[in-house]
């Protein structure tokens, strides 16, 4: 039985292509040159995952390795400035948009697929993460191609698209393991879905399934070697321990959906999902909603029994955009669509105006908003104006500790060429993020050492240490907030636990 309802001929499709190059094309300019001109530091999670770039391998503490990979690629064309790390970011997006459109045109025509990618590419979301890297630009297009794949699975009896959902599947476990939802998804499909159930049986369904462990099993590999740090490290941030009921923070994230999926557009989800208990729903909805509601009820649940940020679910509205456009499309719905673009428009110009004014805004009972992208840069160069005033003096730290992840990325980012090497405190227990697991600082490691914290209290570190002396403390702008507290000590003779 297909799920496609419409056939939109090659003659027909190619003017109609042009309304959907266009807006997209101008939507990359405009995202490209807001990050030429954007004023942010990059965040810590930018930077950390700058420097796993400079060591490719096939897996890292905290993710897994496609979003390293990425970055890496594009510091090779571009160079390694903010700009050239970012610059995946839209691109990837709008390849996103791509895929959308050839999932809209194959379930409802070509109008549905056009307006499809240009809501996808101007959803508030989309024009947050469009300003960062991050591991959810990957994880995105691998999610959007894999339903294109399973939707010509299903469709057809070639061996394409099993290639095409394997090799989807694959990568988009190597960006993030929250891939693995469309496991999850598929079999809630196939559960209301009792015509498509024999696709349990088609072996193109189990190639493409073995095509994606096979591209997964590396970074299998690399966990076994490193005492599965990946899988711990994913099972710390659903903090499952203490109390499990959370109600407020379960409401804050569902209420966080209507900013991510746009006002307009995640009422109109569940509506449909409302409809759709009530009265049913065509076969290609039905597919979009399996691939859209699981996601905000799983993620939803996690929230209630710990937190969950935002963006956890943002995988439900791939089939959420095209979902929600083809139903105001097809319910004449039009201005509500037309109203929803407008809106997203101008969250896009607002974040686009925010990000080169960065450092120069505030905001009533927020302050600044950039605030946490802010800073960095120069407590990295306050952090060398210290290091050289000691080799100055005569007494020159053989290396640079710090007491946070955050501050160990940004210093190997921001650093200038020449500085002592950095290094992590870890703490008792296995390894809690990439450089302690990498790059610790331990018996034989070299003396004396600078010490950058931004905690208050760093006695955890210092009295570690035969010799501790505070050198100093700085006040570091971070925009227009509160400045950041850096404190600087000369630590020598560490002492066995």
């Amino acid at each position: 039985m297909a799920l496609s309802r419409s056939v939109t001929t090659e003659a027909a499709r190619q003017p109609m292509l042009l309304w959907l190059a266009v807006p997209l094309g101008l939507l990359l300019v405009v995202r490209l040159v807001a990050l030429r001109y954007n004023a942010t530091d990059l965040f810590f999670d930018e930077a950390q995952y700058w420097s796993w770039s400079l060591e490719p391998a096939f897996g890292y503490y905290s993710k897994p390795p496609l979003i390293a990979w990425v970055i890496r690629a594009a510091t090779e064309v571009c160079g390694t400035s903010e700009f050239c790390i970012r610059a995946p970011s839209p691109i990837l997006h709008t390849l996103t948009a791509l895929a959308i459109f050839a999932l809209g045109q194959r379930l409802y025509g070509s109008a549905t697929g056009i307006w499809s990618a240009i809501v996808y590419a101007t959803l508030p979301g989309v024009s947050a993460s469009a300003g960062i890297i991050s591991t959810d630009v990957p994880l995105l297009f691998c999610w959007a191609a894999a339903l294109l794949g399973l939707v010509g699975l299903i469709e057809t009896r070639g061996w394409l698209p099993a290639l095409v959902l394997g090799a989807a599947l694959g990568l988009g476990l190597n960006a993030k393991y929250a891939m693995a939802y469309f496991v999850v998804c598929l079999s809630v499909y196939l559960a209301v879905t009792p015509e498509h159930r024999g696709l349990v049986r088609d072996k193109r369904l189990w190639a493409a399934l073995a095509l994606g462990a096979a591209l997964i099993a590396p970074n299998l590999a690399w966990n076994a070697k490193h005492s599965f740090a990946t899988f711990a490290h994913t099972a710390d941030n659903a903090k499952w321990g203490g109390s499990l009921i959370h109600p407020l923070k379960a409401a804050e994230f569902f209420i966080a959906q209507f900013g991510v999926f746009g006002p307009v557009l995640f009422a109109a989800l569940l509506v449909i999902g409302v409809r759709a208990y009530r009265q049913g729903v065509p076969a290609a909805d039905r597919l979009l909603l399996a691939f859209a509601l699981p996601i905000i009820v799983i993620v939803t649940a996690q929230a209630l029994l710990s937190r969950a940020h935002a963006n956890w679910a943002a995988l439900a509205y791939v089939a959420a955009t095209v979902l929600v456009t083809a139903t105001m499309l097809r319910d004449v719905a039009r201005r509500w669509l037309y109203a929803s673009l407008a809106l997203h428009i101008a969250v896009l110009a607002v974040l686009a105006v925010a990000t080169a004014e960065a450092g120069r805004l505030t905001l009533p009972l927020v302050g600044d908003p950039l605030a946490r992208q802010l800073g960095w840069r120069a407590i990295a160069l306050e952090t060398r104006r210290v290091a050289d005033a000691l080799a100055a003096a005569g007494r020159p730290a053989a290396a640079i500790i710090t007491d946070d992840r955050a501050v160990t990325a940004e210093l190997l980012y921001y650093l200038p060429p020449g500085s002592p090497p950095v290094l992590a405190w870890r703490g008792p227990g296995r390894p809690h993020d990439h450089y302690e697991l990498t790059r610790p600082f331990g018996p034989g490691s070299p003396e004396p050492v600078l010490l950058v914290a931004l905690r208050p209290d760093a006695t955890a570190i210092t009295t570690r240490f035969a010799r501790a002396e505070r050198i100093g403390v700085q006040q570091v702008p971070a925009g227009a907030g509160p400045p950041r507290r850096v404190t600087y000590h000369l630590l020598a003779g560490l002492r066995a636990p």
